[in-house]
């Protein structure tokens, strides 16, 4: 049973704000609000708002600032909503439910009114042959542009913004669109810190657990079957950085991944392979360098060194990625602020030991 609004503004704390906002299509609100009200419930969660809805109106109540931030991402989403929806058959409309990813970008681009329109048109959406993409921050929006008009990207952040989802995703559509022949997929076989030991099976085999994350980005994108064709038959190739030495990579979308576990001198023979009609996307967190340190032996990360050099080249583009950008859960964002909070305290706390001495 729904409640009266009478009632409802009866029982209102007197430091709290009311307003409501009202929809045109009463078919598109269980479509908007989600089962059992799921993204109602979110939007409340988020905003710390109490949403009660009456026929096709919603009344918002909470504080004034929190309630024009619920009804501007209310008024997104429907937006968004019932341009997908037009013209849509009845059986193309119950599938146009807005998801919990949706609500989440609208509420994350709420006060970036252009992002919000972006958001609302669906804009610079790219279509692969399973799902649409778009930019979700202002970051990623310049990181695509970079893709669209550079030969060479380095997309430099924190895990959980995109940088490798968003190169494979241009990737893809490159292929699709037979932008290039060929999307070559590469990370060095580096151990995140733990030691696996020796792994049984041909080489395959072998370094397939270490190129996991790009088979995982690629079947989201495209059917299992047509994935597998293109593997078979080398318009999709996933190997290991090292076997990248003595290639001319031409008419290739290149990506490299985890960039920042190379050494200045792979990364220089990596940069060398770009060919003719190709471009190359190289992904790394300068925060998660795990080479050993035989590796290393005092010098740099290959992808800070690169970075360092190529800044301001000609043909090379630097997206610089921040915790603003994590487009994973929430909660990802915040154990990585607490990470970096207490990281920070331990190095002022070593600063201090050292002008003590």
């Amino acid at each position: 049973m729904k409640p009266d609004p009478a009632q409802t503004a009866a029982q209102t704390p007197t430091s709290e704000v009311l307003d409501s906002v009202e929809f045109d299509d009463n078919q598109l609100l269980p479509l908007l609000y989600g089962h059992h009200n799921s993204n109602l419930a979110h939007i409340e969660r988020e905003l710390d708002v109490r949403l009660d809805s009456f026929g096709n109106i919603i009344q918002i109540s909470g504080s004034h600032d929190n309630i024009a931030i619920a009804k501007a991402v209310l008024e997104a989403l429907y937006q968004r909503l019932s341009k997908a929806s037009s013209g849509a058959s009845s059986a193309q409309l119950s599938s146009a439910q807005v998801s919990e990813t949706q609500v989440a970008d609208a509420l994350r681009l709420a006060q970036n009114p252009k992002a919000m329109r972006r958001f609302i048109d669906n804009a610079d959406a790219i279509t692969s042959w399973k799902k649409s993409v778009s930019a979700k921050s202002a970051t990623q929006q310049n990181y695509l542009c970079a893709i669209d008009a550079k030969n060479v990207i380095f997309g430099i952040g924190p895990a959980g913004t995109g940088k490798t989802y968003l190169a494979v995703v241009k990737a893809v559509e490159a292929l699709k669109t037979r932008g290039v022949e060929r999307i070559i997929l590469s990370r060095p076989a580096v151990e995140a810190g733990e030691r696996l030991g020796f792994l049984p099976g041909d080489m395959k085999e072998k370094v397939d657990p270490y190129l996991r994350p790009l088979y995982d980005a690629l079947y989201d994108l495209m059917p299992m079957d047509k994935m597998e064709r293109m593997l078979a038959s080398g318009a999709i190739e996933i190997a290991p950085l090292a076997f990248m030495r003595g290639r001319t990579l031409s008419q290739a979308f290149v990506i490299i991944d985890e960039a920042q576990n190379t050494t200045p001198i792979q990364m220089k023979m990596v940069l060398s392979r770009l060919g003719d009609h190709s471009k190359m996307v190289i992904t790394g967190d300068l925060g998660q360098v795990d080479l050993p340190p035989n590796q290393l032996a005092g010098q740099v990360s290959g992808l800070a060194d690169a970075v360092a050099l190529l800044e301001g080249i000609e043909g090379v583009a630097i997206t610089r990625f921040s915790r603003g950008d994590i487009v994973r859960h929430p909660v990802v964002a915040r154990i990585l602020r607490a990470y970096d909070a207490r990281e920070a305290c331990d190095a002022r706390e070593a600063c201090d030991e050292k002008e003590a001495r």
